[in-house]
């Protein structure tokens, strides 16, 4: 599989983005960014934080962790700043019981957003009116692996992924993983959902989708999954409710 180096090109559908930033009921916007930001840059985000998300931060035990997270924050609260043109740092995020953020004390409820962030890679997703969630993982093989399969997959999945090519199975491991988080992450409810009761596609044949919810036969039809190319050596996936008629794409740092 690509190692690192070999993985931080931007795929050519991530556009600059346009100065003034509109999102219709109809749209998601998906943004893609980098956070290995020099010193100096991650420094400007740390003060945009909050202190919960200071003291987050500081709880990482390697500086390159805790940079990271700086830098997906505050490249989150810059964002929502400027689709509700406020100061990113006065912004107010809230947390459901199972982790998901949210913006609180604002007049604009239906910004949704979530983000997901792999090694130096990050992706974060915008919509107004529907839930979302998004997920980014670094591939890797060594954990691509049938006990982890076996343990957290439908029984549906774990059939559909050996019976690939050898040679197909981890970046259909991957396209199932990514596809699951993403799901979980849009109903806000983390893993009290437990991964198994549940199937989504993994085949590079079939387009990416949900396939089958324990006691929920309606639920597929709810919603749609997205697969943003996120650069080689990762795989991503975004959940949106309903149905969106366009996604776009912005490069962060365009």
């Amino acid at each position: 599989m690509p190692r690192l180096a070999e993985s931080l090109e931007t795929p050519s559908e991530w556009k600059s983005p346009p100065d003034k930033l509109d999102l219709t009921t109809s749209e998601v916007h998906i943004w893609r960014a980098r956070l290995d930001a020099p010193p100096s840059a991650a420094t400007n985000f740390h003060n945009l934080l909050s202190a919960d998300e200071r003291e987050r931060a500081a709880r990482f035990r390697f500086d390159k962790h805790r940079r990271r997270f700086t830098v997906a924050r505050g490249i989150l609260r810059t964002l929502l700043g400027r689709y509700l043109e406020r100061e990113p740092q006065d912004l107010t995020l809230g947390y459901s019981d199972h982790g998901k953020p949210f913006l609180a004390g604002t007049p604009e409820p239906d910004l949704r957003f979530n983000l997901s962030h792999s090694h130096d890679l990050a992706l974060f997703a915008f919509t107004a009116g529907r839930d979302i969630g998004i997920d980014v993982e670094q591939i890797r093989p060594d954990r691509s692996t049938r006990e982890i399969a076996e343990r957290f997959f439908s029984r549906r999945e774990v059939e559909a992924l050996f019976a690939l090519p050898t040679e197909q199975q981890t970046a259909g491991f991957f396209r199932c993983w990514t596809r699951k988080e993403a799901y979980i992450k849009a109903k806000g409810k983390g893993m009290s959902i437990p991964l198994n009761s549940f199937a989504a596609s993994l085949s590079p044949e079939q387009p990416a989708s949900l396939l089958w919810v324990q006691d929920h036969a309606e639920e597929p039809a709810r919603w749609i999954l997205h697969e943003p190319r996120a650069g080689s050596g990762f795989a991503a996936c975004l959940a949106a409710e309903h149905q969106p008629t366009k996604f776009q794409h912005w490069s962060w740092g365009s």
